[in-house]
């Protein structure tokens, strides 16, 4: 849910409010009790999208990466690619084999 900015034109007391988007905007100021009480448009917040994502921990120092980095590793959940199957293998061969046979 969005937070919202409010100003009252009569007594110019300004306050923020936690509302939901569909909710309808306030009227009644706080302060003086008139209903004069305006939604201001703000900036919003700022995402930064980067990389892979934008949470939290897509940000975090490169001390924090090669440490986190260093944990995955020691503890066997490092990014290596997985193992080819042997039994995969053959069938290419077979498939050669059989055409220089004719």
């Amino acid at each position: 849910m969005p937070t919202y900015d409010y100003k009252c034109d009569a007594c110019d007391h300004l306050w923020e409010e936690f509302q939901s988007i569909k909710a309808a905007p306030i009227k009644k100021c706080p302060k003086c009790g008139k209903s004069k009480a305006r939604r201001q448009i703000g900036g919003g917040a700022g995402l930064i999208f980067k990389g892979s994502g934008f949470y939290l921990t897509d940000y975090r120092s490169d001390s924090y990466k090669k440490a986190a980095e260093a944990d995955r590793k020691a503890s066997g959940g490092g990014d290596s690619a997985p193992k080819s199957d042997s039994s995969s293998a053959p069938k290419s061969d077979s498939s050669s084999k059989s055409s220089d046979s004719k």
